[in-house]
């Protein structure tokens, strides 16, 4: 082992055992480049020097964790999915459940996607004509970036988080909270769970799941992780239930047998009943 892998491994160590968060199982081109965008912040030349300047500065920690787990994500993003989560996938189990649906929102950064999904459901629910349904479903928003899931918490976004969502949807369940700035209304916020969970080895939150969305987040994780992680998911599903994963996503390995593909386009996958 060379010095420099070395040097990158006592690095990975200390992460892991200081914050509790396992890179075993995530790519190491990917680590390396977020931990490389901490390195050039603090004028850290090696993975020896970073080591240094996390003994000096502890609060560099959070912020190299913050380069680590950080997703880019806004409302409606890539609208087609969203589209068709609307018009395929909300109304049957709504119908199906009577409004008592399950959903978990594995990744969820700051809470954009989980909030999507409360829309999207409420407004399959008015459509229905069962304006009560809104206050049964649950959906569970988790991820390992504690800013992330402060703001998740709060549903306060900026004006630029709603560019790809249909102005109508923004004015039927947010209120301004300041110049060029939202919060998500309480009803909505009501309806989703936010809780710290680590992909990589914790179990499904609240199983079974009629709907799991986890976008752009498995490719992030090495072959035997993501082959785990889609078994994860199939088993946290109740038979007939949905799976969405990001548009670069595809199901593989053991997990290839056990789901049908339903939208190949929007990445829309259901466990068999």
């Amino acid at each position: 082992m060379s010095r420099e892998d070395a040097s990158f491994a006592a690095l990975t160590r200390r992460i892991s055992e200081t914050a509790g968060l396992t890179l075993d199982a995530y790519k190491s081109k990917c680590m390396r480049r977020r931990i490389a965008v901490r390195m050039r912040a603090v004028g850290a030349h090696t993975y020896e020097d970073y080591l240094s300047v996390l003994d000096r500065a502890p609060d560099e920690l959070d912020r190299l964790l913050d380069a680590l787990t950080i997703n880019v994500t806004k409302f409606y993003r890539n609208r087609e999915t969203w589209d068709r989560v609307s018009e395929v996938i909300a109304p049957a189990l709504l119908a199906r459940r009577e409004g008592r649906v399950r959903i978990w929102s594995a990744g969820c950064a700051s809470g954009e996607e989980s909030y999507t999904l409360a829309m999207l459901f409420a407004e399959a629910a008015e459509r229905a004509g069962q304006r009560g349904w809104v206050e049964r479903f649950v959906i569970d928003a988790t991820d390992i970036d504690r800013l992330s899931l402060e703001r998740a918490r709060a549903g306060q976004y900026p004006a630029a988080a709603f560019s790809e969502t249909p102005p109508i949807i923004v004015s039927r369940y947010c209120r301004s909270a300041g110049p060029e700035t939202y919060v998500v209304e309480g009803r909505l916020r009501e309806r989703v769970n936010v809780r710290r969970h680590d992909l990589t080895k914790d179990p499904a939150p609240v199983p079974p799941y009629d709907l799991i969305v986890c976008r752009n987040v498995i490719i992030y994780f090495d072959r035997p992780t993501q082959e785990r992680l889609l078994l994860l998911f199939h088993d946290a599903l109740d038979p007939g239930g949905f799976l969405v994963l990001g548009k670069v996503e595809t199901i593989f390995g053991p997990a290839r047998t056990k789901f049908d593909l339903v939208e190949p386009r929007a990445r829309i996958y259901r466990r068999p009943l």
